[in-house]
C-alpha cells in the first residue's frame, strides 16, 4: 500500500472506532509502519473521528518527529512495542470503556488480566498482562512496554487501557475489538458462576494457532 492509502486507512479506522465509542474527545491513539520504515501516527490532541489524513504525524523509530503535527506524547510506547515485536504493522491505543474498567479492578492476575472466557480470546489476543500505574506519556511505559512485547501482542496499562498491536492496523483494530468484548463478558459474567476454558482446552488452542496469535 502506498502512504498515500495507509493514511486513507488510518482515518477511516479511527473514525470507525470513535462512532462506536472506543474513543471520545482526544482520548486514545494509533500507529502503523510505513513503506520506508518510519511511522504514521495520530497527532497529539486530536479526535478519532475528524482526523486529516494530510495532518497525521510522521515519525522515525527513534521518535524524531519528521512530518505533520506534533505527535501524541504516547508515541514511544507504541515505538517499544515495534522494536521488540518487528511482525507488528499496526498498534492501536484506546481508553475503551470496558477494558479501561478492567484496568481499574484491583487483585487483576498481572500476567493476564482476562480469563479465557472464549476461544477468540485465546486464539486471537492469548494473554493480556498488565503493566502497573505509570502518568500518561511517562518514558516508564515504553520501557515496561517493551520488556513484555516481545512475548505479548496486547497489554493493558493500569488505570489507564490496552495496548494493543496486529500485523497491520486492521488486524490490530480486530484486536482491539475482541478484547473488548472478552472485558464486557467478563463484567457480565463476574458476579456468578463463571466457566472458563480448562487449561488443557487452552493449551490445544495455543498448540493449534501458534505463530497466529
Amino acid at each position: 500500500m502506498t502512504e498515500f492509502s495507509l493514511r486513507l486507512e488510518m482515518v477511516k479506522t479511527a473514525k470507525s472506532m470513535f462512532e462506536r465509542g472506543y474513543s471520545s474527545g482526544g482520548a486514545g491513539n494509533l500507529s502503523l509502519k510505513l513503506p520506508d520504515g518510519n511511522l504514521l501516527a495520530t497527532p497529539t490532541n486530536t479526535s478519532f473521528g475528524d482526523l486529516d489524513p494530510d495532518r497525521l504525524s510522521k515519525v522515525d523509530m527513534n521518535g524524531n518527529h519528521l512530518d505533520g503535527d506534533k505527535p501524541s506524547k504516547e508515541v514511544l510506547m507504541h515505538i517499544a512495542m515495534y522494536q521488540q515485536r518487528p511482525q507488528a504493522g499496526g498498534i492501536v491505543h484506546l481508553h475503551s470503556p470496558y477494558l479501561t474498567a478492567l484496568s481499574c479492578v484491583d487483585g487483576l492476575d498481572p500476567a493476564n488480566c482476562l480469563p479465557p472466557i472464549t476461544p477468540y480470546y485465546v486464539m486471537r489476543v492469548g494473554k493480556l498482562p498488565l503493566i502497573p500505574y505509570f502518568r500518561p506519556g511517562s518514558p516508564r511505559i515504553a520501557e515496561e512496554l517493551g520488556k513484555l512485547a516481545g512475548e505479548h501482542g496486547s497489554v493493558l496499562l493500569a488505570n489507564h487501557g490496552p495496548v494493543i498491536s496486529g500485523k497491520n492496523l486492521r488486524e490490530a483494530m480486530f484486536n482491539a475489538e475482541e478484547l473488548e468484548e472478552t472485558a464486557r463478558l467478563y463484567f457480565i459474567l463476574r458476579n456468578g458462576p463463571m466457566r472458563t476454558l480448562t487449561d488443557d482446552q487452552v493449551a490445544e488452542l495455543e498448540q493449534v494457532f501458534k505463530g497466529k496469535m
